[in-house]
């Protein structure tokens, strides 16, 4: 279990500042993450990868020469925000263009897109590639569907060698690809993770045991089957990679690949090696040659003991980038020559990627102002609610997934309590201290929920704004915007369990009583019911989004944890709303 701690909110945070002070030679810190310390060369193609943390070495361990030029760092086991992502991204350009890599997740492919979007829109080409190479997350015709795990490590590698050696963005993305494509991975785990605070593990595995195709989120395996011997495990892991061969890959015999042994936190090396004996005698008899092979803590989970297998089908352009140089505070192979320090340049990109001064406060009219105080009080309810529910919200989120919502939805709604408190002391209207609020939970929490948070926060602020009078018809129409609004970033429907089967009959009832000619303490309480009453009734849903979704037996009984956390919000801004009326 995690032991070495001090406030498990600010874990994350504290762990990237120790890294970047360990690491000075190869990182430089910035908002949001570190990037490479001698910057990234002029006319050079940045690689800027990023999750959560709880994965050490990724993702901050993987910047250096030969690999990524930047690494955004997001909560435990949660996305880095979309701003966190800008600022990496801007500080590591060297004027060719950023290509945002990460791990096929939802928290991620929200974050990472936002981030790309507004890239473009202030002139920094950006592109964005997602890793699917974990087989147990997805049948074969869904690969888009997939988990990323250590396969993140080759499809990174042969993204930046293409990089390192000057080729456009648009090439860089193709390698990548064509990287990912001829990626497979496959793990097994015999105990769960224990995240930071926590006291117990995420999952547990039972005597004589283990689980089968497990992520790296602390998440539940798909399966279990008796604890094999080390010999029985490698054949395991070799056999079900075997079985999934790339399509351009006619078989495996006389294929060269690159062979990954990746401990998740807790086995050790000398159990690790112990196993890799039989996986290269295994792939030796199929007639794979293995190069360069690693085996050893490359993507983990915390103290999750378990361990994966890796393959990368190599063509000759693939084998080049495996094999070439790089040179990280965590993955070092060959002596890539030294890059020249452009001091002043990076320091100009390092500025540019740290600017969040403190933005002016828009005018707003006499009555927005006053609306603000009410919102203000409900960010406060809605953060005490969260802090008070923080970890029963934990132990219903690590049922099928993996722990971390309560955490995350604290991080989140502190800081956007802090945020708006700020803003309504500058004289902030109602509009501008709920766009505030919006950014600063996106920020800080990370992960999906912090960027729908975030969405449904922006979109009652647009609704708002601050020069109207405020009404029961506008904040009802700011509902029904924001459940539209989380329906198309998250793409989840009414049924797929998840917040959205909340929101949208929260939304779609406070309109209706409205409409009604309810005044707006008497609409939202009827619209809290319906939330209450919907959020119940996802523990009869079996989840079709989200980390959830490849364990969704397991969640039978049991209600979604976004669900159930935007209930206990609405009725706690129930509260707030009968009483400033």
């Amino acid at each position: 279990m995690t032991r070495l701690y001090n406030d498990p909110a600010d874990f994350a945070d504290e762990a990237l500042e120790g890294f970047a002070a360990a690491h000075h030679r190869w990182v430089r810190p910035v908002r949001g993450g570190v990037v490479r310390a001698e910057g990234t060369p002029d006319g050079q193609v940045a690689v800027v990868i990023g999750g959560g943390s709880g994965h050490y070495p990724a993702f901050s361990g993987l910047v250096g020469r030969g690999l990524a030029h930047g690494a955004a760092v997001g909560n435990v086991f949660a996305s880095p925000s979309a701003r966190q992502i800008r600022s990496v991204a801007r500080s590591a350009h060297g004027g060719a263009g950023v290509l945002l890599m990460y791990g096929n997740y939802a928290g991620d492919v929200l974050h990472f897109g936002q981030a790309a979007e507004h890239l473009n829109a202030e002139g920094v080409q950006a592109r964005t590639l997602a890793v699917t190479d974990d087989i147990s997350s997805a049948r074969p015709d869904e690969r888009a569907k997939r988990r990323g795990i250590a396969g993140d490590l080759p499809v990174f590698k042969a993204a930046a060698a293409a990089a390192e050696e000057g080729l456009p963005l648009t090439e860089v993305v193709h390698v990548a690809e064509h990287a990912n494509a001829r990626t497979r991975s496959f793990g097994i785990a015999f105990s769960g993770c224990t995240l930071p605070g926590s006291d117990a593990p995420l999952f547990t595995v039972a005597d004589a045991r283990m689980a089968v195709g497990l992520g790296i989120h602390g998440e539940p395996g798909i399966g279990e089957e008796p604890l094999p011997r080390a010999d029985d495990a490698a054949r395991l892991l070799v056999a079900r990679l075997l079985e999934e061969i790339p399509e351009d890959v006619p078989c495996p015999r006389g294929q060269r690949a690159a062979v990954i042994l990746n401990g998740l936190g807790s086995v050790k090396y000398e159990e690790l090696f112990v196993v890799y004996r039989t996986v290269a005698d295994l792939l030796g008899r199929a007639g794979v040659e293995i190069v360069d092979p690693e085996v050893g803590e490359l993507v983990t989970s915390f103290d999750m003991a378990g361990v994966s297998l890796t393959l990368t089908w190599l063509d000759e352009r693939l084998e080049r980038y495996w094999r070439a140089p790089v040179d990280t505070p965590a993955h070092r192979k060959g002596f890539p020559a030294p890059a020249p320090r452009t001091s002043e340049i990076l320091a100009a990109r390092l500025d540019a990627g740290n600017a969040h001064g403190t933005d002016p406060v828009p005018d707003s009219s006499e009555a927005s102002r006053a609306a603000a105080t009410t919102v203000l009080a409900a960010l406060d309810a809605l953060a005490t609610t969260v802090e008070e529910h923080t970890a029963e919200l934990g132990r219903i989120d690590a049922v099928a997934g993996d722990g971390d919502h309560g955490i995350g939805m604290s991080r989140g709604s502190s800081a956007a309590r802090r945020a708006a408190a700020e803003a309504h002391d500058r004289g902030a209207g109602a509009g501008t201290v709920l766009e505030r609020a919006a950014e600063a939970w996106a920020d800080r929490a990370g992960g999906t929920s912090g960027a729908l948070w975030g969405a449904i926060l922006r979109s009652l602020s647009t609704a708002l704004g601050d020069q109207e009078t405020p009404t029961a018809l506008r904040v009802a129409e700011g509902a029904v915007s924001a459940a539209a609004e989380v329906r198309r970033l998250g793409g989840a429907e009414v049924g797929d369990k998840t917040m959205v089967d909340v929101l949208v009959p929260f939304a779609d009832t406070l309109a209706e009583a409205v409409a009604g000619g309810a005044p707006l303490p008497d609409a939202w309480g009827r619209a809290a019911t319906a939330a209450e009453a919907a959020a119940e009734a996802t523990a009869h849903l079996l989840p079709l989004m989200g980390r959830a979704r490849p364990h969704a037996a397991k969640s039978l009984g049991t209600p979604d944890a976004g669900a159930h956390s935007l209930a206990l919000i609405t009725r706690a801004v129930h509260g707030v709303l009968r009483h400033h009326n």
